[in-house]
Order: structure tokens, then sequence, then C-alpha cells
């Protein structure tokens, strides 16, 4: 079968070295609890992006937060993670970088699988509480154009920072 593009699950390996323990719950459990990103409606640009555990965002805040999840694309497209238009707009929460740019290759990097994490920002005056199996961002596959005589020939080694 081709594959074109979709998530996976990254590792049970590699989750319980991103993630911290609860008391009440195994990293087993919330492994097997992560939800893949889908859209809400045929016409839907965005994939929703649900958490596996409740987040509290009080005012001034950042969060990282982890998904558990990684995706797979062709080598001339990215995924651009942004904040939920309901979020932004009720709450005044933003993505800490503005956009997330996710790379073709970013999956599968030998330094987290290509584990998506996403850092929000709240700028309002309100808490957002977001419940386990909700969503809390949306994500965006794209296209991009190279130039002529395009030579880059170096490789993606690592996650964060990576590439400078």
């Amino acid at each position: 079968m081709n594959r074109i593009r979709g998530f996976e699950k990254i590792s049970l390996a590699q989750f319980t070295h991103d993630i911290k323990p609860l008391e009440n719950i195994s990293l087993e459990e919330e492994f097997e609890q992560i939800q893949f990103p889908k859209r809400a409606t045929n016409h839907s640009a965005g994939y929703d992006v649900f958490t596996f555990r409740d987040i509290i965002l009080n005012p001034g805040a950042m969060k990282v937060i982890p998904t558990g999840i990684k995706t797979y694309m062709q080598n001339d497209e990215w995924f651009s993670i942004h904040v939920r238009s309901g979020h932004g707009f009720k709450y005044n929460i933003r993505l800490k970088n503005q956009v997330g740019i996710i790379d073709a290759d970013y999956y599968n990097n030998p330094k987290n699988e290509g584990h998506i994490f996403i850092a929000l920002q709240n700028e309002g005056d309100r808490t957002l509480s977001i419940k386990k199996g909700d969503a809390f961002a949306q994500g965006i596959f794209h296209k991009y154009l190279v130039i002529d005589n395009d030579n880059t020939e170096n490789t993606r080694n690592g996650g964060f920072g990576s590439t400078d």
C-alpha cells in the first residue's frame, strides 16, 4: 500500500520517555487513549488534535502539550499547527511559536520519533480548561515549492532547533 500522508502514535518507549506519569493512571493506559487527529466535517481543512490529559491554562501561563502522535507526508509537504479558533477568540490563547511547522523529515527522526508537541500561551484573563479527549489545536497539510537550482543536501537528525 502506497502511503501518502497520515498519523501514527509514537512508540510506547518514546511516550514513556517524553511524558511524566500521573498518580492515578498508568502511562500505558494513557498511551492507549491517544486519539488520532481528524476533521470535524467533510469540508474542514484542519485536523483537530486531541489531548490525552486534562489541561488547565491559567492567564499568563504557557504549557507545552505532548500529543503522542507523529505525522508522515510527502517530501514536498508540511503540516501546520494552529490554535483552535474558539480558544483564540474566547480566551486569547495563541501558539507560543505563532505557527507550528512540521516538516516531512521530522517524521521518525532519531531524537524523538517525530513526536508533535504544541505550546500554548494564555494571554487572556480567563482560565482555559480542556478535558481529556477534547480538541485543543488543529493541523493542516500543505504543499510547498522550491526555487530553481535548490541544492540543499542537509538532513535532519533531531527535533526542535535541529536544522540550525
